[in-house]
């Protein structure tokens, strides 16, 4: 996968991305990120990208100028009006507080595209007319950061963790939270007894369909518990019906 990533402090990206993961998966050629600072497509001999609002308000606007002009250096099929946008050479992604909230579903569908191009804004916001390059508008949750390079790095973080060969054990990916729908199950590692809290025994009882189940209803307690609201739309199964209402009683009891 090719990342290209539109910012004002280049910088800020060098350690993280090539560190841990994403530094392994850059050396192995499953990813490459390039970070280009749009100050340099600024025809203000000051490098100036932003100006003030248009109507009067608050804060400074980033201009759309410096903007279609990094895009068109990137691909000039990015800024033709006349392409559709099903034809366009890679998704855009705008990081914005006001758009659709990433997810472990969005990551898993952004990591089967070749090329992600991400704009980071600052300042109060952008010129309208920077959206028309837009394929997506992200948001990392409902809060405001100084820019938008932290938000840019959580989603190629999450997103590239999933490419393949990115992570050493790919298995470990299938069982994460979220991507099963439901948070996941309590693990243990050695010594079996630390201080009187032991390891549970079915996980060292060698029954792998054991194990599984135990797994199975420990990840649903656990959704059950903290994020109650990822069960809302989730088929269970009558196995997963009998076991909420097991939790259900265990809480009742403790109540009483």
């Amino acid at each position: 996968m090719k990342i290209e990533v539109l910012s004002l402090f280049p910088e800020m990206f060098k350690a993280p991305m090539n560190s841990s993961i994403l530094g392994k998966a850059q050396e192995k050629g499953v990813l490459s990120v390039h970070v280009t600072d749009f100050r340099e497509y600024s025809e203000n001999k000051h490098g100036h990208v932003d100006d003030y609002p248009f109507g009067g308000g608050a804060g400074m606007l980033l201009q759309v100028g410096p903007i279609h002009r990094a895009l068109e250096a990137l691909d000039e099929r990015l800024v033709d009006h006349q392409l559709p946008a099903s034809e366009k050479p890679a998704r855009v992604i705008l990081m914005d507080p006001s758009g659709e909230t990433f997810t472990q579903k969005k990551a898993e569908e952004l990591a089967q595209e070749d090329q992600l191009i991400f704009i980071c804004g600052h300042y109060e916001g952008y010129d309208e007319r920077i959206r028309q390059y837009v394929t997506d508008e992200i948001s990392v949750g409902d809060f405001i950061l100084t820019g938008g390079e932290l938000s840019a790095m959580v989603v190629i973080d999450a997103t590239a963790r999933l490419l393949d060969e990115a992570v050493g054990n790919e298995a470990s990916i299938e069982s994460e939270s979220f991507t099963t729908g439901l948070l996941e199950y309590p693990q243990y590692t050695r010594p079996r007894d630390f201080m009187g809290m032991s390891v549970p025994d079915v996980l060292i009882s060698g029954d792998h369909q054991k194990i599984a189940d135990w797994k199975r209803k420990e990840a649903l307690r656990r959704t059950y518990q903290r994020r109650p609201d990822l069960l809302v739309n989730r088929a269970l199964t009558s196995e997963e019906e009998e076991w909420l209402e097991e939790f259900r009683q265990e809480e009742q009891s403790k109540g009483e």
